[in-house]
């Protein structure tokens, strides 16, 4: 395994210099659970799927009209997800980079993966204000929108592959280039592996269920963890 050598005058201000840069990983705990928040208010906006309704456009726009709540939810915890994942992404790009060479592309990786996830989770809520003010006033509201609208919000707020390659790319940096704790590696390995291979695959929705739980778990690694390297 490839070492990165850090010059001994530099070993002692590496761990100094995550102690004072460690506040991005907080946002990143929560930019997770804003996105586990989201996940968890989008599976319960059902109305395309139930049999009550399925088919049936206007019967989905009544059903759609009970569940203004859940939208709401879901469009405050996803946008601020959206939101809060740049900054852990900027975070987590200068983490790797003070301990990866100079010419190592894992830290852009990493950061690009997260932005992608959080440019699909804003595309996520973009019809959620239509739908949230149009829903109180039904028969103002076009049915068949209202079905797009459902669709798209049990659909675009899922496409978390980004976070996946997200999580490779920290788990190359940790395990080969020791960048930080191994066990941080390790998770990141399994969860970026099936959130990727989710993400390619026709179950791509699937990727909302570990990525948000891998943002969730590498933040709470990076902002507990005694240095940058182990």
């Amino acid at each position: 395994m490839s070492t990165v050598n850090v010059p001994e005058g530099v070993q002692n201000e590496v761990p100094a210099a995550a102690r004072r840069g460690r506040w991005w990983a907080y946002v990143g705990i929560l930019a997770g659970a804003a996105g586990i928040l989201g996940i968890q208010a989008s599976m319960s906006i059902d109305a395309v799927y139930a049999e009550s309704s399925a088919g049936d456009a206007v019967a989905i726009m009544n059903h759609l009209a009970g569940q203004r709540t859940s939208i709401l939810v879901m469009h405050v915890s996803i946008m601020t997800t959206a939101l809060l994942l740049l900054v852990f992404a900027a975070g987590l790009a200068q983490r790797l980079r003070a301990a990866l060479p100079a010419d190592s592309i894992l830290p852009s990786v990493a950061a690009f993966g997260l932005v992608l996830t959080s440019a699909a989770c804003l595309l996520g809520t973009g019809l959620t204000t239509e739908l949230v003010f149009g829903l109180g006033e039904t028969d103002q509201l076009v049915p068949e929108f209202a079905v797009i609208g459902a669709h798209w919000m049990g659909t675009i707020p899922w496409l978390w592959a980004g976070a996946g390659v997200s999580a490779l790319a920290v788990a190359a940096a940790l395990l080969r280039a020791h960048a930080g704790p191994r066990w941080i590696g390790w998770v990141s390995l399994v969860l970026g592996l099936v959130t990727a291979l989710i993400g390619v695959s026709p179950l791509q929705y699937m990727a909302g269920f570990t990525g948000p739980l891998w943002v969730l778990v590498s933040a709470v690694g990076f902002a507990f963890a005694p240095s940058l390297r182990e």
